[in-house]
C-alpha cells in the first residue's frame, strides 16, 4: 500500500510518500480502507507519535489518526462492525495512523459515519469534535445558560467548540482575529473578541468555562474571566496544582480518547444539520508533506484534510 511515514523523528521535512505493508488486524481490530483523514498540526512533536503503546520507539511511523473510511477486514470475534460498513473513527496515538491507504482500528473505537456527509468531510471531526465533547462535558460541565469563553475560535477545534457550546444552549465568547469575527458569528458565537486589539481579560468576565487552545500566557490570563466556581479546561499541558490554587479556581488538563458513543452523539448532530465539518483545504495523500507544511504556518480556518481515495 502507499503510505505516509517518518523514519525519524522531526517535522514536516521528514515526511516520505512511499510504499509501506499493508496492516494486518491484531486482535479485536479492523482493518479500514482509508477514504481520508484528518491532521493534526502538532502530531508530528508528540510523542506517541514514535512510539508502541508500550513505549517502545516505532519507526518508521505513519501519522493522521481522524479518520474515515470502509471496512475491509475484520479479526475473528469482532462484531462491532461489519465488513463494507462505513465508519470514522479517531484512532489510538500510540499506534500507526491513518495517512495511508489501510489502517488497524481497534473495533471498538468505530462509529457509523454521518450519513449526509462525504469521507472527507467525516475525516474533520473526530479528533476535534471529540476533544470538544469531552472538554465541555466530561471535564468542564458546561450546562445551558452558562457563558464559556473559547480561545482560538477560528481554528480546528475552535470551529466545532463553537458550534458545540452554542447547540448546548451556553452564552459562546469566542477569541479570533478581525478577519474571522463574522465566520466565528456565523458558527453561532454571541461575541468575538479581536485578541490582537483587545486583551480578553478587559472585555469578558464571570465565565463559567475557558476553553484553551493556545496555553502560554494566554492560559495564564484566563484566570482572570472566570467565576469563582469556575474552571479552566486546558489543551495545553497539564496544570500545576498551585496554579489553580493561587488563582482560586479549577483547572483541567487531558488528552483525549477514542469514544465510539460520542461519536455516535456527534454523527447524529451533524446528520440533523445541527454541526457542520469546517475545512480549510484538502489534500492528496501524495501531497501530505505540504499539508503539514501548510498546518505549521497557522491560521487556518478549520480542518486540513488529506484525500485517500474517493
Amino acid at each position: 500500500m502507499k503510505a505516509v511515514r517518518l523514519h525519524t523523528k522531526g517535522g514536516a521535512e521528514q515526511i516520505v510518500y512511499e510504499d509501506a505493508p499493508r496492516p494486518e488486524p491484531g486482535i479485536g481490530d479492523a482493518l479500514i480502507r482509508v477514504h481520508a483523514t484528518g491532521i493534526t498540526p502538532t502530531e508530528l512533536t508528540w510523542a506517541e507519535t514514535y512510539q508502541n503503546c508500550d513505549g517502545s520507539v516505532r519507526l518508521p511511523t505513519v501519522p493522521g489518526h481522524e479518520v474515515s473510511g470502509v471496512v475491509e477486514s475484520v479479526a475473528a470475534g469482532v462484531s462491532d462492525v461489519s465488513i463494507g460498513d462505513e465508519v470514522y473513527a479517531l484512532t489510538s496515538f500510540c499506534r500507526n495512523g491513518s495517512a495511508a491507504e489501510f489502517v488497524a482500528v481497534r473495533a471498538a473505537d468505530l462509529a457509523p459515519k454521518p450519513k449526509t456527509i462525504s469521507h472527507t468531510q467525516a475525516a474533520a471531526f473526530p479528533l476535534s469534535a471529540l476533544t470538544v465533547w469531552q472538554a465541555f462535558f466530561d471535564h468542564g460541565h458546561l450546562a445551558p445558560g452558562q457563558r464559556v469563553l473559547i480561545h482560538g475560535a477560528a481554528g480546528g477545534i475552535g470551529t466545532f467548540a463553537v458550534q458545540i457550546a452554542r447547540w448546548s444552549g451556553a452564552y459562546v465568547i469566542g477569541t479570533a482575529s478581525a478577519e474571522n469575527r463574522d465566520f466565528v458569528i456565523g458558527l453561532g458565537a454571541n461575541e468575538v473578541i479581536d485578541y490582537r486589539q483587545v486583551p480578553f481579560e478587559q472585555a469578558v468576565h464571570d465565565v463559567d468555562v475557558v476553553l484553551d487552545t493556545i496555553g502560554g500566557e494566554t492560559r495564564e490570563r484566563s484566570w482572570q474571566v472566570l467565576k469563582a466556581d469556575g474552571t479552566l479546561v486546558s489543551l495545553y499541558g497539564p496544570i500545576p496544582e498551585d496554579e489553580a490554587v493561587a488563582n482560586g479556581r479549577r483547572g483541567v488538563f487531558f488528552i483525549v480518547e477514542p469514544d465510539r458513543e460520542q461519536l455516535g452523539k456527534i454523527a447524529a448532530l451533524i446528520d440533523s444539520g445541527l454541526i457542520r465539518p469546517i475545512i480549510a483545504e484538502t489534500f492528496q495523500l501524495a501531497d501530505a508533506r505540504r499539508a503539514f507544511e501548510r498546518a505549521a504556518s497557522g491560521g487556518i480556518r478549520g480542518k486540513l484534510v488529506l484525500q485517500v481515495a474517493t
